[in-house]
């Protein structure tokens, strides 16, 4: 029986984020051209990639129809130019679908079947709107599988300020305006758009180049996100100031197996430690992050005092701040979200994944006495996902002196 083999992470990447629908940057960008573009951006900053070693391409998109549909993984690799001899496939896990793609790929290269392998998501939300086609059983209500809420996630975020009352609106729009004042901290001291692949976009005014993400508002204050309306409940606390937004754009990374990165003089800029998703009460997902980071937690024989960086998918604040009220983390804790997260940026679906996994790669070249990371996120349905990252640039005594 083979050794388990190491898995790394080498790069990301990422297009920018656009807003969804007839103004969104991205309308008149097919979703697979976006998914495409991204990948091409990956290989041309890895040139030491053999493309003919490349053993599978994992794309994820959560409306697997039209321009996400036909197999993505094998349609984005013909497109992108991979020889034939690289297969592909498509994964479905709603939110969690690019680190689903990592996940999946990253198994198969600790099992040995994979030396490399490109992992990703799209989603263009525009042309694709979340559950657009989709016909769920009646058996869901008529049998009273899920509540009548559990398939708008708005109303279950709406459901988590209910069952945690400390978890206040206050505290919600709090948290957002942070995330809009770190994204805006991250661009000035130019973090972020590393990782960005220009894509080329066409408008009614001619062609132009998307080179920054569409959805941030640093203008962004309290006062602001106070009186905004509550569309998922009369007098409730989630808004679209205090959520993420409708967003379309692609994700992309490169794993591999760490005798294949000495091999071929590759960089690791992250080792997966553990991963795991958890299942929840649907009307409820976005507690999924919590059991699904204490299962990870468990298999790799860490606790949370361990992690010295988090990336959480702020689908909603309330949905962040029930997973650090869990834990003990406070709302303004340095070692959450560095950089912002989805609020600002947004979160096209099923690619966000990686777009966690970029920023936490970027943050532990930057964090020697940090050891562990996480990336977790909270998933439609019921779910959540979480992955365990080592820093391969940890230095003990960096630690000791911090």
């Amino acid at each position: 029986m083979a050794a388990i083999s190491e898995v790394v992470f080498v790069d990301g990447v990422r297009t920018p984020f656009g807003r969804a629908g007839e103004k969104g940057m991205y309308w008149n960008t097919r979703a697979d051209d976006l998914i495409v573009k991204a990948m091409l951006g990956l290989l041309e900053r890895n040139p030491n990639v053999p493309h003919d070693r490349i053993d599978e391409v994992a794309i994820a998109a959560t409306t697997q129809q039209g321009d996400q549909g036909l197999t993505l993984g094998r349609t984005a690799a013909l497109l992108a130019g991979l020889p034939q001899s690289v297969p592909g496939f498509a994964i479905d896990r709603m939110c969690a679908g690019a680190m689903t793609s990592v996940t999946t790929t990253g198994s198969g290269i600790g099992f040995g079947a994979y030396d490399i392998v490109i992992a990703g998501g799209v989603e263009h939300m525009g042309r694709h709107p979340m559950g657009f086609g989709a016909d769920p059983n009646p058996r869901f209500l008529s049998e009273r599988l899920v509540g009548e809420e559990a398939l708008n996630m708005g109303s279950t975020a709406e459901r988590i300020h209910d069952r945690f009352p400390q978890l206040t609106k206050e505290r919600a729009d709090h948290y957002a305006l942070r995330s809009q004042q770190k994204v805006a901290a991250a661009y000035a001291a130019n973090k972020i758009q590393p990782d960005l692949i220009p894509v080329a976009i066409r408008s009614e005014s001619g062609w132009g180049l998307a080179t920054a993400d569409e959805a941030p508002r640093p203008e962004t204050t309290m006062e602001g996100l106070a009186n905004l309306r509550t569309p998922f409940r009369p007098h409730g606390r989630v808004t679209a100031g205090n959520s993420s937004g409708l967003n379309d754009g692609a994700t992309a990374a490169i794993l591999a197996s760490g005798s294949v990165v000495k091999e071929l003089g590759l960089t690791a800029k992250m080792r997966m430690v553990s991963f795991a998703f958890a299942g929840v009460a649907p009307e409820i997902m976005g507690i999924g992050p919590v059991p699904s980071t204490e299962k990870a937690l468990k298999k790799a024989g860490l606790s949370i005092t361990d992690i010295g960086l988090f990336e959480l998918n702020e689908a909603f604040a309330v949905q962040v701040l029930s997973f650090l009220d869990h834990f003990g983390i406070d709302d303004d804790d340095p070692r959450v979200n560095e950089y912002g997260g989805a609020i600002a940026l947004g979160h096209p679906l099923a690619s966000s994944g990686v777009r966690l996994m970029n920023q936490l790669a970027r943050q532990f070249s930057e964090h020697p006495e940090v050891q562990y990371g996480l990336t977790a996120m909270c998933v439609g349905l019921g779910q959540g996902g979480s992955v365990i990252w080592e820093n391969p640039n940890y230095d003990r005594k960096a630690k000791k002196s911090r």
